[in-house]
């Protein structure tokens, strides 16, 4: 079975492997060759493949797996590596801090939006008097 691992800016990892494991929003999963197909939406975790004995990790930034014989991963950011510490300790941390930042940016826009929505309907409300709009 083989493994893509791809960002929207290059191709991260490409290798044969023998099992794999990764995280979605109902935990941790494992994969093994003849996997029935799959689909699911990664959270923010590292993955972990074994190949000839040898175990190696890439963390990723969310994303989408998808198994159909080989396992496709499409993630917005991967960092692969082979110490798991670092991986999770650094590049998990900065992973979560930048989606705490967009959804914070997010909630922000959001509500100057509704704030700007807000203003529009009261200038064109009715005018209680003439049943004019204002």
């Amino acid at each position: 079975m083989n493994l893509r691992i791809v960002t929207p800016l290059t191709v991260v990892v490409t290798t044969g492997i023998d099992r794999m494991t990764a995280e979605d929003a109902s935990g941790s999963f494992g994969i093994l060759p003849g996997h029935a197909p799959f689909l699911t939406a990664l959270a923010i975790s590292v993955v972990s493949w074994t190949t000839a004995g040898v175990t190696l990790f890439c963390a990723v930034r969310g994303g989408v797996l998808s198994v159909d014989g080989d396992v496709a991963i499409a993630t917005p950011e991967a960092v692969p590596g082979d110490d798991l510490a670092t991986l999770d300790a650094a590049v998990l941390a900065r992973f979560r801090a930048d989606a705490d930042a967009e959804r914070v940016d997010r909630s922000a826009a959001t509500a100057l939006q509704l704030n700007a929505i807000r203003r529009m309907v009261s200038r064109l409300s009715a005018s209680p008097d003439t049943g004019e709009f204002r």
